[in-house]
């Protein structure tokens, strides 16, 4: 029985499940998720436990990849297995993953603001912009990307939409030869051309420029703080190339 089944037989409204279902896939893609993984998550949560066979039925995603999404579920702590046989799992409370993701994303943003307070201790200008709005965050990357000449480092769990969205200007920069860099979750499409690096538990959309201009964004993209302080822009550079060896 797939999902759509199993809402109409319960007496649910399909159509209203699947936008909350899209709404809540996307955000959970935004955090870190795999498409794969956002399913199968959603679908444990609903059925309370199940096994890996089980939940790939009701997700619609293949049995072939039932376990290894699982077991990567379970890697980052948004599943547990269950003791006995046959082998089930169990999803983490969606209460507590949110506490976590909260608590992670509270710390990347107290990180960002002492790298401020550092700058300002030492007379650097602090050169940062808010961006709001989805479009205009997307834009503003755009127009980076349109700026590039050297390199161009992007981390990100919403890649998926910034390929479709800025294809073409991922694909003028390539041509003229500026070096891509893109760190994203597995299994996301990356554009052509650059150099992927995977890395799970992504949170925000971290981008620098040449080395020269560097922008944060919230993980839904809504807001960006964005600087052309090269002080600032090096520093955030410097980690996200740590970052990437440390998933290499």
């Amino acid at each position: 029985m797939d999902a759509k089944k199993l809402v109409q037989s319960l007496g649910g409204d399909i159509d209203a499940l699947s936008r909350e279902y899209a709404a809540i896939s996307g955000t959970l893609s935004r955090l870190g998720f795999s498409e794969y993984e956002a399913r199968a998550y959603i679908a444990l949560v609903a059925l309370g436990s199940a096994s890996a066979n089980l939940v790939a039925e009701i997700a619609q995603i293949p049995r072939t990849s039932a376990y290894k999404v699982m077991a990567s579920l379970e890697r980052n702590g948004a599943v547990r297995m269950l003791e006995g046989k046959p082998r089930a799992y169990a999803p983490v409370e969606p209460t507590d993953l949110s506490k976590r993701f909260v608590g992670e994303i509270e710390d990347a943003f107290k990180k960002i603001s002492s790298v401020r307070d550092m700058l300002s201790q030492r007379g650097v200008p602090q050169l940062v912009y808010t961006v709001m709005g989805r479009d205009r965050v997307l834009e503003k990357i755009g127009e980076m990307l349109d700026k590039a000449e050297h390199t161009f480092t992007i981390s990100s769990p919403s890649l998926v939409e910034m390929r479709q969205r800025l294809g073409k200007r991922f694909a003028n920069a390539l041509s003229r030869g500026v070096t891509l860099t893109v760190i994203t979750s597995p299994f996301v499409k990356a554009p052509g051309g650059a150099t992927v690096v995977r890395r799970k538990g992504l949170i925000a959309t971290d981008v620098i420029s040449d080395g020269k201009t560097a922008l944060i964004a919230a993980p839904d993209l809504s807001a960006c703080g964005y600087t052309d302080n090269e002080a600032l822009s090096k520093h955030l550079e410097d980690f996200l190339t740590i970052m990437g060896r440390a998933a290499e």
